[in-house]
């Protein structure tokens, strides 16, 4: 199976976050169903999809016990920090979701952003088979307004990297510089990623994206064994054709 691209719009939130709910929850029960000691995979993104996924989360039913969360980049701060994208998740879903903070896969924070990565590493083939290049069940992503999608930046060195899964970034063009990222082998990899991105001021790079292809980091996230779908609301799918498929 070839990578797939699926643009979907919704009327409102609470519509996507019923959609993306609707997606994790046949996703988590084909893996899960497997047997054994198979566990579901999901990489997070931070900025307002965390409150979305705090909305939509509580409404799977599953076994929640075999969910690990992971981060599809992270900022190297203090986990006391409002910077710190697993505090907000901790924050926001502990307590909404029969989960614990171990089954969240965290950086460490008082290492260097070289030693930060390679710990990430160490700590994420735990849960993927030997030798292989890790097939994430799920990551669920976003864009910023220059079209970077995890701490991938346009033109930035990191977005041509091949070998390393988990990258370190120092130079950050937005806030904080240090930061740990997934890189794209990883992203391609997976078996669904989910674009979320919604409000008026993402109509401009959305169009960029999807309409006028331009080859912006989130448009270089095209699974090989997988697929992609974009969900929007309508204020950021404005200028966009009608076309819910790409």
């Amino acid at each position: 199976m070839s990578s797939s691209r699926v643009v979907s719009v919704f009327e409102n939130n609470q519509k996507l976050g019923e959609e993306l709910a609707k997606n994790l929850s046949e996703l988590a029960n084909d893996v899960l169903n497997e047997g054994g000691n198979a566990v579901f995979k999901i990489g997070l993104s931070g900025g307002s999809t965390v409150t979305l996924l705090a909305e939509c989360l509580p409404k799977i039913v599953t076994d929640w016990s075999k969910w690990r969360f992971f981060f599809c980049d992270e900022r190297l701060v203090q986990f006391d920090d409002a910077e710190s994208t697993y505090a907000q998740y901790r924050d926001k879903l502990i307590g909404r979701l029969p989960i614990t903070k171990d089954q969240f896969i965290k950086i460490n924070p008082q290492l260097s952003v070289n030693e930060a990565a390679n710990d990430y590493i160490k700590k994420m083939s735990v849960y993927f088979a030997p030798y292989e290049l890790p097939r994430f069940d799920a990551l669920i992503l976003g864009t910023g307004p220059d079209g970077h999608t995890c701490s991938l930046f346009p033109g930035h060195k990191l977005c041509e990297e091949t070998s390393v899964w988990v990258a370190p970034i120092s130079d950050s063009p937005k806030p904080p510089p240090n930061r740990i990222t997934f890189t794209f082998p990883l992203l391609n990899n997976a078996r669904y990623c989910a674009f979320v991105a919604t409000g008026a001021a993402k109509a401009d790079i959305l169009k960029r994206i999807l309409k006028d292809n331009e080859p912006l980091p989130a448009n270089r996230v095209q699974p090989t064994n997988g697929s992609v779908q974009w969900l929007l609301d309508e204020p950021a799918a404005k200028l966009l054709q009608e076309e819910t498929s790409l």
